[in-house]
């Protein structure tokens, strides 16, 4: 595959270092844990997922000047996405979280993140020639969470939406990192309205649906979403367009870390929209569309099988395995995305 023949997905966001909690040591009286440096932050890891499974995926944001920003460019760069515009601030840091894990796998966040680097990212930074009509937007909401990082977010998706891009929102959301203590329903559900996909777990949809999801989802797609996607763990992937419905089952895998299988899952299905025809429209057709979330789910599946993000991200050749596995035939996957290299 050549990257450069592809749409490019620009992902913009936080990039950060998140310290897992691999184990535990005895030292005396004390059970000390101990933590492994990975690189992560949702937009960062879905550019690395593109890029991974062969795409052209550039990642826009800023680290701090220090030995953590350093290292988060060099892991990026060395997956193969262009971290031409990751800035480096000269005096805020680099963000981190520490990710503690639990039996099943699943994460609990503690953020050191008050005036880092990314979030410090201005509007004055942003330019309308990073896009174009065949490039694509992706962003979380973790650049909602202060007013000035969510004007610069806005703006950065009007500066999208007039090239003729297209607009991805992951909602992610990490209440802990909002200063209210839970995320700002109008705030989030501003960006929601812009954005052409949506994806939402199916705590984020209740939640910003306030009791009211059938209505919710009505608002979404008559605001101008074309597709919204609700995940829910190793449960059924459900989609929403203006005119259809329904859903595919992501394949049952033993998670043990999953810290990374959303921004799988997305930036998979970002990377089958980057390689076919007029997604705008294909999104809007289940024949075309399943097939495509069934490939996300395949990434999605594969990295919660495997510890930490970038590393954990599957490449083309291992979905395909895994495709096959299932029972799937690849060739008709191959028909959409071509052979991996």
């Amino acid at each position: 595959m050549n990257p450069n023949a592809m749409k490019q997905i620009v992902c913009f966001g936080e990039a950060l270092i998140d310290f897992l909690n691999f184990s535990q040591s005895q030292q005396g009286p004390l059970r000390l844990p101990e933590f492994r440096q990975y690189p992560g932050g949702a937009p960062a890891n879905a550019a690395v997922a593109v890029a991974k499974l062969g795409g052209n995926a550039r990642f826009v944001g800023q680290v701090g000047q220090d030995a953590f920003g350093d290292f988060l460019i060099q892991a990026m760069t060395t997956y193969g996405v262009d971290t031409s515009l990751v800035f480096q601030h000269p005096e805020a840091k680099t963000a981190l979280a520490f990710v503690m894990l639990d039996e099943q796998g699943e994460r609990s966040f503690s953020f050191y993140r008050h005036q880092t680097a990314d979030v410090l990212f201005n509007q004055q930074q942003c330019d309308p020639d990073w896009f174009d009509s065949n490039s694509i937007l992706h962003l979380c909401s973790n650049t909602l969470t202060t007013e000035a990082i969510a004007g610069c977010s806005l703006h950065l998706v009007s500066l999208a939406k007039q090239q003729g891009a297209l607009v991805s929102f992951d909602v992610n959301l990490r209440h802990n990192l909002w200063s209210a203590g839970e995320a700002d329903r109008e705030r989030v559900n501003q960006l929601v309205y812009q954005a052409d996909v949506v994806k939402f777990s199916k705590d984020e949809l209740d939640y910003l649906a306030d009791g009211e999801t059938d209505t919710y989802i009505h608002q979404c797609l008559q605001q101008g979403c074309r597709l919204l996607l609700v995940t829910d763990g190793a449960n059924l992937i459900h989609y929403y367009t203006a005119n259809h419905r329904g859903a595919v089952q992501p394949p049952q895998v033993k998670a043990t870390d999953t810290t990374a299988g959303g921004d799988a899952f997305i930036g998979g299905f970002l990377f089958a929209l980057s390689v076919i025809e007029n997604p705008g429209a294909q999104i809007a057709r289940p024949e075309t569309l399943e097939p495509l979330l069934i490939f996300a789910s395949h990434c999605g599946a594969h990295a919660v099988t495997l510890p930490g993000a970038f590393p954990a991200l599957p490449t083309l050749t291992t979905v395909f395995e895994a495709l096959a596995e299932k029972g799937y035939q690849p060739e008709q996957f191959r028909t959409i995305f071509g052979s991996p290299e």
